[in-house]
């Protein structure tokens, strides 16, 4: 139980440090109420924004006002949609999940195979054509990816759409450049930890007894070696929510990502701050859900 209120105590840090950071960037981008308003805008109709958003209080008491409401849940109301900032950041929230989840799991679908089967066949060829992979993979801008399948699938040979959300098949490309984005770093963590496990004294006593090499690879090898896979697993899906950014932008798909691109060209700034504070708080608990697969893998590690 002590290990939980910790790890409750940590994401709440976090958070109050992301918030925080949020509402001084904004404010040292200039003046909010310039950025907000038309170039055309009166003195007047200046000075009533200002008084309304409450930019004419001292930045010392905004702060405070900022993290009194956001404890509320309130980040106030976006400029752009009229209505409470969370609600519309809740409302993106599923489509971004569900983009982000089903790259996941098409990353973890690639790169553990991949992984296990360069491990078991180093130093051959095609071993060699796995690794050209994994630095392609790696090379490839996510943004230049995105655009490359929408140009061949969706362009030229109209299989699958090139933008929104609706159907399976609008999921597919997205998902897909996200997965070759993040998968050849799983791929080399999941060879590695492999290369290590394979060598150890009690895999060579399991294939000694005659046990299937398939047996050997995936009930003894993988399940030793899965503590740093799920770690790079964990942490590679905050990376996912960060390049949700670009590929939301890129496929036109209404998560928070696209959201939070339109509320900073907008300068929606109630909306940013909604968006920054929900997406820290998917990937602390992602991290928080990281160190509870740890125990259950191994009881042996303790969450102090």
């Amino acid at each position: 139980m002590g290990g939980l209120w910790k790890q409750c105590l940590r994401i709440v840090l976090v958070l109050f440090g992301i918030s925080t950071i949020a509402f001084f960037l904004i404010h040292l981008s200039g003046d909010p109420v310039l950025l907000m308003l038309p170039p055309e805008a009166t003195q007047e109709e200046i000075d009533a924004f200002r008084h309304q958003m409450g930019f004419d209080r001292p930045l010392s008491e905004q702060y405070v006002n900022f993290l009194v409401q956001a404890v509320q849940g309130d980040f106030g109301k976006s400029l752009k949609f009229h209505q409470p900032s969370l609600d519309v950041v809740l409302e993106r929230i599923p489509a971004t999940l569900e983009l982000t989840l089903f790259a996941t799991l098409l990353s973890i679908v690639i790169a553990i195979p991949l992984g296990i089967y360069s491990a078991v066949n180093r130093n051959s060829l095609s071993e060699n054509l796995v690794t050209v992979a994994v630095f392609l993979g790696q090379s490839m801008p996510i943004f230049w990816t995105g655009i490359m399948l929408m140009l061949l699938f969706g362009v030229k040979l109209h299989w699958l759409p090139v933008s929104g959300r609706g159907t399976f098949a609008h999921l597919i490309m997205p998902a897909f450049t996200l997965a070759v984005w993040v998968a050849p770093t799983t791929l080399r963590i999941v060879r590695s930890s492999m290369l290590e496990v394979l060598q150890q004294d009690y895999i060579r006593t399991a294939r000694s007894k005659g046990l299937a090499e398939k047996v050997v690879i995936y009930k003894h090898a993988l399940k030793n070696a899965a503590i740093p896979i799920i770690t790079v697993i964990g942490f590679q899906i905050g990376k996912l929510l960060g390049g949700a950014v670009v590929t939301e932008t890129v496929f036109a798909w209404p998560g928070v990502g696209q959201l939070v691109v339109k509320a900073i060209y907008t300068a929606d700034y109630p909306l940013v701050q909604a968006c920054v504070v929900i997406l820290a708080l998917i990937v602390a608990t992602m991290n928080f859900s990281v160190d509870s697969m740890y125990r259950y893998l191994n009881p042996k590690i303790k969450s102090g």
